[in-house]
This record gives structure tokens, C-alpha cells and sequence, in this order.
């Protein structure tokens, strides 16, 4: 069945079931993520390897995710998601910045000092078929980190392993089964119950549901949108299907080579997009609505293709592909810009479509000319660069500052 087909349908299937996650406003971080980043070293061949250069996979992006809430982060494949999720989760040892988890900086503790916080942070991974030994039966998976952090004594392990299958919806007669014995679903169902077994705080759901059928995609999220209810577990949700971001986040980032280049609150993002790439992204989706009525978005075609993390472009790295790209992209990265309640963008030319402005909303905020050469008459503002929203932001129509 075609991409197209299976979307609208996704849709329909959660809309008949659990409601759309809401936002809280007033929900405290649980976790700030501050000019995170996280490069891989390119050596060259020969005896001597030399490093060369560094895949810069995730570079500087910043967010919070709120207690018990969830933030969705997209984009097309290789923009660095899922490095960022693991690097989140200490599976890499972040090059740069820090990920405040609870007043701990994660990335800056030894393995020793990270063992503690294991049980507050865990990650379901993208491929239910590989993340799962299938040398090792249900019962040992989900068993393993309650005996590693003595979570119950070891006469209980088995109970807890039983009422872990049976939260997620799996028989719980069967944790002696191997993962070999069931299906993508199921297994998926497994590591989330492994997810589950430390009763964490905080859950990095990478893709869980991109490698299932559609109507088991349908059941996961439900899923876990009843175990984010039922425990107050705080989710980053990454994923490239817009249609289940759309459901599960109430909040949502875009990324874009390494980073982020919008995020915003769910109705926000998706009704008005100020990014180019964003709008891009959304105009590649179906539209359940549209299609009922028989109208269709015009699709946004990009030209060029996306290019090396090793070598990414100066200034605004969208500027190749981007039909409003003009000089000032090239010699100034765009700020990440507040310009609503609840909305960030990086553009120069930040509008909604087709309302784009001919020059540049930065310029005198940056200290520099409509190409982007230093304006020696000119006053810079000291932007607000820090993760999360404040409570003064940017009118782009204005081009003031407004204060409610």
C-alpha cells in the first residue's frame, strides 16, 4: 500500500480511540537541553590516522520537555534525531553543550555517577527486531535491569516481569517465550515493558513505530499514550511521520542537518509554519481533512540535495535548497528567534507561506546590512538564546518587541 494511503489512515484510527496528547503550559522542565552536540571524528586512511574533520551529527540545538508532557522531534532521515536521542540518553558522550536532567548535567557525569540516573531515563529503540537478544527469553529482557538496579528482590522478579507484560498487553504467561516468537507489534510491546521495568521519568521513544503495520502503529501510540497518563512519564517522541508526531506531541521541533530550526506548539506548527523546511515538510503530507473535501496542499518540491554534515554550509545551512535564500543567508546563521507565545524559528525570512518578507526580519537585531556585512551604525540586541519560551518575543510584522 502506498505511503499516501496508509497516513489518512493512521489518522482515522487514532482519532477513534485516545484524544490528541494536550499541552500543559505551566508543567515544569524535567529535562533542558542546552547547545547539545555531538560530533564524530573522520580520520584519514593510511598507518597514521589523522582526524580530518568531524560529522557533525548534532550541532547545538536546544529544547525542554515538560514533566509528564511530550515533545516531538522531526525531520528527514540523516538529520541527526536519533544521535540526538542517544546522546540524550548517554548512549554517546555529548561532544558539547549539556542535557539538565533534574539539576544534573548528563552529559558531564563519569559512568559511575550515570548508573543512579539509569533508572529515571530510559529509550525505546526504532527496530523491534534488533534491539531485542533473541538469545535471551521475554522474562530475562524485561528482568535484566530490575536485577542490575535491584529494583525487587529476586523471589519477585518474575511477578513484576508478569505485571509489566500484562501493562503493555502482552499475555503474561508468556515471558518464557523468545522474541523470535512474536510479532513487530508484540516486540515492540517488549521494550517498551523493558522501557518501563525502572519506572522512569523520562522515556526517549526513538521512531518506535516506523518499522510496524499501520494499525499496530495505531495501538502503540495508544499505548503510550495511556502509560504517560496512568505514570506521568515525560516523552521526546522522535519520528518522521507527521501524522503520529501530530497526535502524541502537544509540542513540537523541526530539525533540519544537525539543527533545529522550529519548534513550536502543535496547532502553531502545523497551521502556521514560518520556516521554509517546515513548510516544506508539511506540504509533503497528506491531509486527511483536504483529502475529504477533494482540495490538496500544493506540494513544496525542494531542489538539491542535502548536504555533508562534515562540510555543512556557512551561515543558514537550509540556504542550498531554499527558495528564499539570499546573501545574508550565506554569511550569517539566522538566530533562533522567538516570535510568539510558544514558537521559535531560525530564518532570516521567517513568514507564513507565501507572506515571506523580500528582506531579511534579523538584519538589525544581528548588527548587520540586508547582505549581511557589520553595520557600523547599527545597535545589536542581545537575544534570548536559552532553551524553552519566554515571556517578551519578536513581531515579525511589527518587527518590534512585544511584551504582553
Amino acid at each position: 500500500m502506498s505511503e499516501p494511503e496508509n497516513k489518512p489512515q493512521l489518522e482515522e484510527l487514532l482519532a477513534q480511540s485516545n484524544k490528541p496528547t494536550e499541552l500543559d503550559p505551566t508543567a515544569p522542565p524535567i529535562l533542558t537541553i542546552d547547545n547539545l552536540e555531538m560530533y564524530f571524528p573522520v580520520r584519514s586512511n593510511g598507518v597514521i590516522r589523522r582526524k580530518i574533520g568531524d560529522v557533525k551529527a548534532v550541532d547545538g540545538i536546544s529544547l525542554t520537555i515538560p514533566k509528564g508532557g511530550s515533545v516531538g522531534l522531526v525531520g528527514e532521515s540523516g538529520c541527526g534525531k536519533s544521535t540526538a536521542g542517544r546522546a540524550i540518553t548517554r548512549l554517546y558522550k555529548p561532544t558539547g553543550g549539556s542535557v539538565d536532567f533534574q539539576g544534573r548535567n548528563l552529559a558531564a557525569l563519569s559512568t559511575r555517577e550515570l548508573k543512579p540516573l539509569r533508572r529515571e531515563v530510559q529509550m525505546v529503540f526504532q527496530d523491534p527486531y534488533s534491539s531485542l537478544n533473541p538469545r535471551h527469553t521475554v522474562g530475562a529482557i524485561i528482568g535484566a535491569p530490575l536485577r542490575i538496579h535491584n529494583m525487587v528482590p529476586k523471589n519477585k522478579t518474575l511477578a513484576r516481569v508478569q505485571e509489566l507484560l500484562e501493562v503493555v498487553g502482552l499475555n503474561p504467561e508468556h515471558y518464557n517465550r523468545y522474541p523470535n516468537e512474536f510479532s513487530g507489534g508484540q516486540r515492540q510491546r517488549i521494550g517498551i515493558a523493558r522501557a518501563l521495568a525502572l519506572q522512569p521519568k523520562l522515556i526517549v521513544a526513538d521512531e518506535p513505530v516506523s518499522a510496524l503495520d499501520v494499525s499496530i502503529q495505531a495501538q502503540v501510540i495508544n499505548l503510550l499514550q495511556d502509560l504517560q497518563r496512568e505514570f506521568d512519564i515525560a516523552f521526546l517522541f522522535i519520528a518522521h511521520d507527521l501524522a503520529v508526531v501530530r497526535h502524541f506531541c502537544p509540542e513540537v521541533a523541526v530539525m533540519y542537518l544537525g539543527k533545529i530550526v522550529e519548534i513550536a506548539d502543535r496547532d502553531t506548527l502545523y497551521s502556521r509554519p514560518n520556516h521554509p523546511y517546515t513548510q516544506a515538510l508539511l506540504s509533503a503530507a497528506p491531509d486527511v481533512k483536504q483529502a475529504a473535501i477533494g482540495g490538496r496542499r500544493e506540494r513544496i518540491r525542494l531542489t538539491g540535495d542535502v548536504p555533508s554534515p562534515i562540510n555543512p554550509p556557512s551561515g543558514c545551512r537550509f540556504r542550498t535548497r531554499c527558495p528564499l535564500a539570499q546573501e545574508i543567508c550565506a554569511k550569517v546563521e539566522p538566530p533562533m528567534l522567538q516570535i510568539g507565545p510558544r514558537h521559535k524559528v531560525a530564518c532570516h525570512f521567517a513568514g507564513e507561506l507565501g507572506n515571506h518578507p523580500t528582506d531579511p526580519v534579523t538584519d538589525r537585531l544581528l548588527g548587520v546590512d540586508v547582505n549581511g556585512n557589520p553595520d557600523p551604525g547599527a545597535s545589536p540586541v542581545e537575544l534570548d538564546d536559552k532553551p524553552g519560551f519566554g515571556d517578551v518575543w519578536f513581531d515579525l510584522k511589527a518587527r518590534t518587541t512585544v511584551k504582553p
